[in-house]
This record gives C-alpha cells, structure tokens and sequence, in this order.
C-alpha cells in the first residue's frame, strides 16, 4: 500500500493515508515524499472527502475508516485493482509470484532492467537498496511487481496478482502459506492457475523444473511457452556459500555471477530475473554484470550493525523454508562461527500453528535458538523446544528474552533476527546494548 501511495503521488495526486502501527523503512519513505500518515482510523481523514480511498487487504468491516466510506458512500477499490486501471493495463508487466523470494526477485529484475537502459517502473514489497525507494511510476512500457496471491481486499477475496495482467510471469515456487485465507494448497493452486489463464501466447513463464506443486499448475492449463530452471537454464559450478555461479543454457555458459548474496535461494532468484529480463530483450551478460553490482532489498539478511565482533542481521524469514535456506546459507559463508537465532513467529499462518511440526527442524544449521512467543497464539510453543536437534528457549516477555541473548552471546557471533515485522524494536536495543 506504501508503494501505491507513491506511485499515486508520482501521478500528481494529493495523498494521505492511514495505518493502526507505521514503522520503518516503509513510514520513513512515505515522509520523505511528503505523504501525510494518519496514525490509527480516524475518520476525520475524510475531511475533505477523497475523491476515491484505496483499502488495503488489512481492513475488514467493522473497522471504523471502512465503515465511514460504506456509509457515505465514498468511491473506494483495493490496492491491485487501482494499479491495473491507472498504471498496469498499457504496460509490459514483468510479474514475480511465489511463495518464496518475490522481494528479492523482483528486486533483481527492476535493478537489471535499469542496467540495461530500460528504467522500469516497479512495485516491490520492500525497499531494493539500489533504489532505496520501494515503488516507481517510470516512463517506459516496463512494469516490475511483486505479485502477491494473498486476497485483495475485504470486498476482494482473488488474489492480488489476477490483477496485475502479465507478459513475463515467474513462478518462484510453491507451498502451503496463509491459512488465514485458504484452506489447503489446493485453493492457492487454483488461484495461480487463474493467473496463468492471463498470461498471453506471446507471453512467457518461467518456473523451477522438479517444483511438483508448480506443476500440478502447469497441468491445469497453460496456453503460454514456459521455460525451467533445471532443464534447459542451469546453475553451474557454484561455491558453496552461492557467492559465485555460472549461468548455463542448454550447456553453455553465459557467464558467471560474482556478487555479495549468500544461499541457493538467492542463486535460484537469479537465474528467474536473469530469464526474465531475457525476456524483455536483455542480454545475459548485461544481467550477471548487474548483478554483481545489486544489493538486496532492506530486511533480507540485511547487516545492521557490527559491535565489539559481534554481526547482527536483520531477516524478513517467517516460513519454516524460508527460514532454514536463510540459516543455511549464512552457514556456508561463516563456517564454524556460532549462529544464534531470535525467531519472532508472527505471521497468521504461524500463529494458527500451520508450522508447527516443520519449525523446529528449520533452524537445525543454527547454534542457539531464541523464540518469542505472542500473547494471541492458538498452540503451544513449548513442543518446539522438545522437537528442536539444537538448544531453543521461549520468552513472553521481551525483555527477558534480549537479557537471555544478551548473557548468552560473545565475540565472533553472528544473531540473526527473523521476524515479518518490527520485532518491536529488538534490533536497535540489542546493538545499543552489545555497544556498551
């Protein structure tokens, strides 16, 4: 929503907006564009009334902002469909589905597209370092998004990315994630295929060649050319942290990636943003030399400080897949060094306890394990600690739990704190804390 806000702005529109918790890198970036925040739903934003209100997928009846609108009857869309009827419907939108890597991906192909001269527009869940600015309206026919299948909005139950109409469609992976909206992977697969109906003939999906869930999707219909991570594209010779790989089509080597990010998660990534900036006419070669130059998005195993040897890092991870290639490819680079862990399982499927029995073994490659446990779960925790290979202790209270990883961590750690959220702060008192 943050990055639709500053694309509106970008079109000469006067925005405000409103949230019940704004907190950085997103509150920081809409000030800087001079956005007015509203914090919590006072009505009163409606003073003078809008000529339409964007509502985000946050919002449900009941909420008073929502209600207002319905009431008065104030012209209101969701966020997707706005940008099909004001940005996307005359683009060359270049999607980026998928469970897992959609920032990081889309990330890579906006900064790719932007090496080659193209100056997309993108829209990105988080904030691509290269740009430090998560959304841009651009001036060209090309259009980067990361397209969400969580539902649109309260009005809306599709998902985002039905509306997003793409000619270059990647199809990162594919698992079981929002239990909050659907009911099995069985309703995703079916939100996905409705994506693929759209995709043109003279489109293109690219997609990972052994991803069975993906397939079942593929096998429901695909009127598109599709090309596979695993079959003709390959990754060759990689170091094993995934700090360098080369880049194979059907056996022959486009060249080989030399860059800062870690994992085969991010290797993966790549090679999507590579095949699909080919497919809007860019070179491969011009791609690995982008590359080598990206930095990832804010909150992606992101370094934010490094005190008395001790490196702390900041991670969007909150899936037990996503976790786990995160940790595993922190331990390639580091080696016998110690990880700890500080796990806050907040997103709704984890608070449902769809994870439970896979969490645990997510976080084996680590040292030490911190969890923090919300108040409104609908399991018990304490099952982690009994099914986890490596030491794990769960903390209620905040405070207590930095003063368990405050005694337990020395020089030449590396903690790497995971959450979908602002952790309340944890990161900043930590290295406050380490730097006394």
């Amino acid at each position: 929503m943050g990055g639709i806000a500053a694309i509106a702005k970008a079109m000469g529109h006067q925005v405000t907006g409103s949230d019940s918790n704004v907190y950085p890198p997103m509150s920081t970036q809409l000030q800087e564009l001079g956005i007015e925040l509203t914090q919590g739903y006072d009505v009163n934003q409606f003073t003078p009334q809008p000529d339409i209100v964007v509502i985000g997928n946050a919002l449900s009846r009941g909420n008073s902002a929502v209600e207002y609108v319905l009431d008065r009857n104030i012209p209101y869309t969701s966020g997707p469909q706005w940008l099909l009827e004001n940005v996307l419907k005359e683009r060359w939108v270049l999607a980026v589905a998928g469970t897992h890597g959609k920032t990081s991906t889309a990330s890579m192909l906006a900064w790719v597209l932007e090496q080659a001269g193209l100056s997309p527009g993108f829209l990105i869940g988080g904030i691509p370092q290269n740009f430090a600015i998560s959304a841009r309206l651009g001036d060209t026919p090309f259009f980067v998004i990361e397209a969400d299948e969580y539902d649109s909005a309260f009005f809306d139950k599709r998902s985002k990315f039905v509306h997003y109409r793409p000619r270059t469609l990647v199809l990162n992976n594919l698992e079981f994630d929002h239990a909050d909206i659907f009911s099995n992977l069985g309703d995703i697969q079916k939100q996905f295929h409705h994506l693929m109906r759209m995709l043109p003939n003279n489109g293109l999906a690219i997609a990972p060649k052994h991803d069975s869930n993906l397939t079942k999707v593929l096998d429901m219909g695909c009127w598109s050319p599709v090309q596979f991570i695993g079959g003709d594209w390959q990754i060759g010779d990689p170091l094993p942290d995934g700090s360098e790989f080369d880049v194979l089509f059907k056996g022959k080597s486009f060249g080989r990636v030399k860059w800062e990010l870690l994992g085969q998660h991010n290797m993966h990534n790549a090679m999507m943003a590579i095949i699909a900036a080919r497919h809007a006419g860019v070179f491969p070669k011009v791609a690995i030399d982008a590359l080598g130059q990206f930095v990832n998005a804010k909150r992606r195993m992101e370094v934010i400080g490094k005190v008395n040897d001790i490196t702390l890092y900041d991670d969007f991870a909150h899936h037990p897949t996503a976790i786990a290639t995160t940790i595993e490819g922190l331990r390639a680079k580091v080696g016998d060094a110690r990880i700890l862990v500080v796990l806050e399982p907040r997103s709704n499927t984890m608070k449902m306890g769809v994870h439970k029995e896979t969490l645990a073994a997510s976080w084996s490659l680590a040292d030490q394990v911190f969890i923090f446990q919300p108040t409104n779960l609908s399991w018990s925790m304490d099952a982690l600690l009994a099914q986890s290979k490596v030491t794990a202790s769960l903390h209620k209270d905040m405070h207590v739990l930095e003063k368990s990883i405050l005694s337990y961590v020395q020089a030449g750690d590396h903690v790497l704190i995971m959450s979908n959220g602002n952790f309340d702060g944890i990161h900043q008192r930590l290295l406050q804390q380490l730097s006394r």
